[in-house]
């Protein structure tokens, strides 16, 4: 069985995959300091060992890839792949410097080309919101970074002194009657309409109407009032690690 752990710099998403079926999954909060051994100590209290085969990594934090490798090296009876600078992925990547993409944006792009197709675009909900495109030659050609939404909303809370924090859920209305109501809005419309702008401009850019593919954890939330998107696909990142590592076997 395959262990796929997707290290993003608030939330670490992680799932065990029979052949290409995911067959669970798991969310926890990223930390920066955990040794191997915490790690292990860690998922051990909730998975098995014995039952892993491999595990396939994609971590946008440094520090933590060495206790990856060692988590695996004393924890799993398997092999380890982390997605990086010569591993194969099965897409050019028509970067810069293709050094520079984040694993885990690759890792979308190539799940979403093997599920939907190419030309695609995929917008990430996470630490940042990503856009990444796929050509309709199937070639990974670049995408836009912007500012996720809770670091968004954290800086807003910490600049005025009078808004306090809220929950990230849809409003009743559009037109908010208190403060909560308002930012709520704010929240889910000023995001869905960035989308709307950014996927736009992208597809004018492209010269076809690429479809759109939402993930990340605040995807469920956005996506609806977002008319450019048109799916979501909620483990995306683990779906492109398992592609990977099938094509590193």
């Amino acid at each position: 069985m395959l262990l796929a752990v997707d290290v993003g710099n608030t939330q670490t998403v992680l799932g065990t995959y029979d052949e290409a079926t995911l067959t669970q999954h798991w969310r926890v909060s990223t930390e920066r300091t955990r040794s191997g051994d915490e790690l292990g100590a860690l998922y051990r209290s909730f998975l098995d060992f014995a039952t892993v085969s491999g595990v396939c990594l994609s971590s946008t934090v440094p520090q933590l890839s060495r206790s990856y490798a060692e988590f695996a090296e004393r924890y799993v009876d398997g092999e380890y792949l982390e997605v990086g600078p010569g591993v194969k992925t099965g897409i050019p990547i028509r970067y810069d410097d293709p050094r520079e993409v984040g694993p885990d944006r690759i890792a979308n792009a190539v799940a979403a080309d093997d599920r939907y197709g190419a030309p695609c675009i995929v917008v990430d909900f996470g630490t940042s919101t990503n856009f990444d495109v796929v050509s309709a030659d199937a070639e990974y050609v670049g995408g836009v970074l912007a500012p996720g939404i809770e670091i968004s909303m954290d800086a807003l809370f910490e600049r005025a002194a009078r808004l306090r924090k809220v929950d990230f859920v849809e409003p009743e209305t559009v037109i908010g009657k208190n403060t909560v109501a308002s930012l709520q809005a704010g929240l889910v419309y000023g995001f869905a309409g960035q989308v709307d702008g950014i996927v736009a401009a992208i597809r004018r850019e492209l010269g076809v109407g690429a479809q759109t593919v939402a993930t990340g954890g605040l995807a469920d939330l956005i996506a609806p009032h977002a008319e450019t998107i048109d799916r979501v696909d909620a483990f995306l990142t683990l779906e492109g690690l398992r592609l990977i590592w099938v094509r590193n076997r």
